[in-house]
C-alpha cells in the first residue's frame, strides 16, 4: 500500500510552475521512441484445422478397439484424452517433425490411461498388449499426417505470403538478421524495416527511427511479427515493444550472436524465443477470483475498523470523511478512488494537480496515524471488489501526472496494460510517495512481463509483513 496526500507542506510549489518534487528524477532526454498505441485488428491462424486433424486421428485409433472396449463410453475417453493432451506448439513456423516427440507421447498417456480405466473396470477384459501397441500406432500415424498436411499447406502459404516483420534493434546487427531472413524465404518472415535510436545509411532497409514512421510501417506492410536484436526489450525501445505487443504483433527475441543448436527455435539459423509483453495473459481468472475472495472477506472482517475510522475522523475534522479523487487505470479509463481523508485541498484544481507530500505539519495525529499504518486505503478493497482496481498491481495516479509522467520517463504508459493495484512490486521495494518516478515505472513493467498468481500471493504477503511492523513501530 501507499501514503498518498493531496496537498503539499508548507512553501512546495505546483508541478506546472516548473518545481517537481525533490525525490522526483527529472525528465530523460528526447531520444527514445515515441509511439502512439493504436490497436489493429488480429487474425491469428485458426485452431480448426489441427483440432480436426487430431480429432480424425483419435477416431481412426479408436476403429482398432473391440470387445467392451468398443462401447461409446470408452471410446469418448479415449477422444477426450487425446484432445486435451494436444501439443500447442509457439514455433514460428512449426513442421511435424518438431511436433512428433510430444504428438507421440500424448498419445501413449491417452492410451495407457484408456487402458488403465478398463483394467480398473473389468479385469477380464482389459485391452492387450496387441491392441495397445496396434491402437496407439494407428492414432500416432493418423495424427502425424493430418497435422502434416496442415502444417504443409500453411508453410505454402507463408512462402507465397509471408510474414511482414519489423527487426528491432542496433542498426548493424539488426541489418544482418534482416538480410538473413531475406535469404531464406521459407522461414515465412519478411523483413520490411530497421528500428533503431540513431539513423545509420547501412544499404539495406529503410532505417525507422520516430514513433510516426514505425506507425506508418506498421500500417501501410500489416506487420505481424516484430523482431527484436540484443537487449532492446529491456533498453530504450522497451516501451515500443510493448506498444507493439499490444497492437497485435508477436514479439520474437532473436541472439544474433548465439548457435542455432543452443535452442530448439530458430529463424534462418538465429536462435529466438518468443516474448509475452501483452497484458491479456493466461491466469486473468484467477487473479480476479482471488481480488474478489480476499478483498470481500477483508471488507466484513475490517467493517468495524472502518466504522471507527468514520467516526473519529468526522468527529475531530468535520464532514466530508471520504475523499474522492479521480485516478487512471487499465488502459487508459478514469475511475474514482476512495480513502479516507486525511487532508482538506484548497479546490479541485490543487488535488489535481500538487504533488503528495506524506507527514504534512498540518495534519491531525490521528490522521498522520492513519497514514503511517496505511488504514486510510482500506477503502480501496471497494474499488477492488468492484473491478476498478486489483489487490497488487501498478499504483494509480492523477490523470494530470499519467501525462507529464508519461512524456518524461519512457516506460510509464505501459504500467495501464493491467489493472493498478493497491500494492505492488514497487511498493514492497520501498517506491511510495516522494519516490523516483523512473524506478517506479521500471518495476512496475517488471511485474507485468513476469507476473503470476503465485508473485502476487507473494507481494501481498510482503506487503503484510510491512504493514504489522510499521503498526508495531
Amino acid at each position: 500500500m501507499t501514503a498518498e496526500s493531496t496537498v503539499p507542506s508548507p512553501g512546495a510549489q505546483p508541478w506546472d510552475a516548473g518545481h517537481p518534487p525533490v525525490s522526483v528524477l527529472p525528465a530523460r532526454p528526447a531520444g527514445g521512441l515515441r509511439f502512439p498505441l493504436r490497436r489493429l485488428p488480429l487474425r491469428p491462424a485458426s485452431r480448426l484445422p489441427l483440432l480436426a486433424a487430431d480429432l480424425a486421428a483419435a477416431l481412426a485409433g479408436a476403429v482398432s478397439l473391440d470387445g467392451a472396449a468398443r462401447h461409446p463410453l470408452w471410446i469418448a475417453a479415449l477422444v477426450s484424452a487425446a484432445l486435451l493432451l494436444r501439443p500447442r506448439s509457439t514455433r514460428p513456423v512449426p513442421g511435424v517433425l518438431d511436433e512428433l516427440p510430444a504428438v507421440c507421447g500424448r498419445i501413449a498417456v491417452a492410451w495407457l490411461g484408456l487402458a488403465a480405466l478398463l483394467a480398473a473396470h473389468d479385469p477380464g477384459r482389459a485391452l492387450s498388449v496387441r491392441a495397445l501397441l496396434l491402437g496407439g500406432t494407428l492414432h500416432a500415424a493418423a495424427a502425424c499426417a493430418g497435422r502434416g498436411a496442415v502444417h504443409w499447406r500453411r508453410r505454402a502459404a507463408l512462402l507465397r505470403r509471408p510474414r511482414t516483420a519489423l527487426v528491432v534493434g542496433p542498426a548493424a546487427t539488426a541489418q544482418q538478421v534482416a538480410a538473413a531472413l531475406l535469404r531464406h524465404p521459407r522461414c515465412g518472415v519478411r523483413p520490411v524495416g530497421v528500428v533503431t535510436d540513431r539513423r545509420e545509411e547501412t544499404g539495406g532497409l529503410p532505417v525507422l527511427t520516430t514513433g510516426q514512421e514505425v506507425e506508418r510501417a506498421l500500417i501501410q506492410n500489416g506487420v505481424r511479427v516484430v523482431l527484436t536484436v540484443g537487449s532492446a526489450v529491456r533498453g530504450e525501445q522497451g516501451p515500443l515493444l510493448r506498444a507493439l505487443a499490444a497492437s497485435g504483433c508477436t514479439v520474437w527475441e532473436v541472439d544474433a550472436g548465439c548457435p542455432a543448436y543452443e535452442t530448439r527455435e530458430q529463424l534462418a539459423g538465429f536462435p529466438v524465443h518468443r516474448l509475452e509483453l501483452g497484458s491479456r495473459r493466461r491466469g486473468g481468472l484467477g487473479k480476479r477470483l482471488l481480488d474478489l475472495v480476499v478483498s470481500g472477506a477483508l471488507l466484513a472482517l475490517a467493517s468495524p475498523v472502518l466504522l471507527v475510522c468514520a467516526v473519529v475522523l468526522r468527529l475531530t475534522g468535520g464532514p466530508g470523511v471520504v475523499f474522492r479523487q479521480e485516478r487512471v487505470g487499465q488502459d487508459g479509463r478514469p475511475f474514482t478512488l476512495l480513502k479516507f481523508r486525511t487532508h482538506r485541498p484548497v479546490d479541485e484544481h490543487e488535488a489535481a494537480t500538487r504533488w503528495s507530500v506524506a507527514g504534512a505539519r498540518e495534519m491531525r495525529p490521528f490522521c498522520r496515524f492513519l497514514r503511517r499504518t496505511s488504514l486510510d486505503e482500506l477503502l480501496q478493497l471497494w474499488n477492488v471488489f468492484r473491478g476498478d482496481m486489483s489487490l497488487v498491481g501498478p499504483r494509480p495516479e492523477r490523470p494530470y501526472f499519467v501525462t507529464r509522467f508519461s512524456q518524461a520517463h519512457p516506460g510509464y504508459a505501459a504500467r495501464h496494460r493491467v489493472r493498478t493495484g493497491i500494492t505492488g512490486l514497487a511498493q514492497i521495494h520501498g517506491l511510495r510517495g516522494d519516490t523516483s518516478i523512473e524506478d517506479r515505472a521500471r518495476f512496475d513493467n517488471a511485474y507485468i512481463d513476469n507476473w503470476s498468481l503465485w508473485q502476487d500471493v507473494c507481494i501481498l504477503l510482503r506487503t503484510a509483513t510491512a504493514l504489522v511492523r510499521s503498526a508495531g513501530s
